[in-house]
């Protein structure tokens, strides 16, 4: 079996055993990996590593591994290490949103799925996360995140009735995949109030002008705005997916819910 190399990010970690590591990578030509790495955290005398003394979540690094689809677990045999995102681990609340944005990129796609635009858009987005501009630029990743699935909630139309939605009072129904207007409340016992004001938000990033994929112009957001619609989505993402998400919790606290 032959071995490829490809640029990755560490999506998710387990400690195998006191020196060895099982991964999920995200590769940017080969989609998401589970890779075991064997001795990862094992170093010659002279304090030499070919895993660069093992990896950690949101690390970007050149991944070397065994080339094949039959095996569910792949041979990590090299890990270069590029970016550890050392700024990012200054900001509790941009951890949490990499580390959740990390979590929903390895559930929403298939392995060997390659995706290197939104590949590309993670990495820039993780450095994002780093700044002032985290809440915005979390969202707007989300948002695209769900749109490259499939799994984009309609905002634009009663998924009842079909009917264009406009700043009228609605609601958000995970069940049924969007809004649901006043006159259809009836048949969505699952439903959400929500402030048509953040459904027009949620529009408006989705149609701002993009460069290599990312957003431009993203407006300024605070959490008084990008938790409601974080939790709507949320809801929807469980939902679809029938199971719960694990950092949940830590991207929207309890006093905010």
């Amino acid at each position: 079996m032959g071995l490829v190399r490809d640029r990755s990010i560490c999506l998710r970690k387990t400690e195998y055993s006191e020196t060895s590591q099982i991964l999920t990578l995200m590769t940017r030509d080969h989609g998401l990996l589970r890779v075991i790495a064997k001795g990862a955290h094992r170093r010659t005398k002279a304090g030499a590593s070919k895993f660069d003394g093992g990896a950690d979540l949101l690390d970007v690094g050149d991944a070397v591994f065994t080339d094949g689809t039959a095996k569910d677990l792949a041979t990590l045999t090299e890990w270069g290490l590029r970016d550890g995102h050392l700024e990012l681990r200054r900001s509790l609340r941009g951890m949490y949103l990499a580390q959740y944005g990390a979590e929903l990129a390895s559930l929403l796609f298939e392995e060997h799925d390659a995706h290197p635009h939104l590949f590309d858009r993670l990495i820039t987005t993780i450095s994002e996360l780093a700044t002032d501009r985290l809440e915005e630029t979390f969202l707007a990743f989300q948002l695209d995140l769900l749109r490259e699935a499939g799994y984009l909630p309609e905002l634009g139309h009663c998924v009842e009735c079909g009917r264009t939605i406009g700043r009228e009072s609605v609601f958000f129904s995970p069940a049924s995949g969007g809004i649901v207007c006043k006159n259809c409340e009836a048949a969505a016992p699952d439903r959400l109030v929500v402030d048509p004001r953040l459904i027009a938000m949620m529009q408006n990033l989705l149609r701002l002008p993009r460069v290599s994929g990312a957003a431009q112009r993203l407006p300024r957001l605070t959490r008084h705005q990008t938790d409601p619609i974080n939790r709507l989505l949320m809801a929807h993402i469980e939902r679809t997916l029938g199971r719960g998400l694990r950092l949940r919790d830590y991207i929207i606290s309890s006093r905010r819910a």
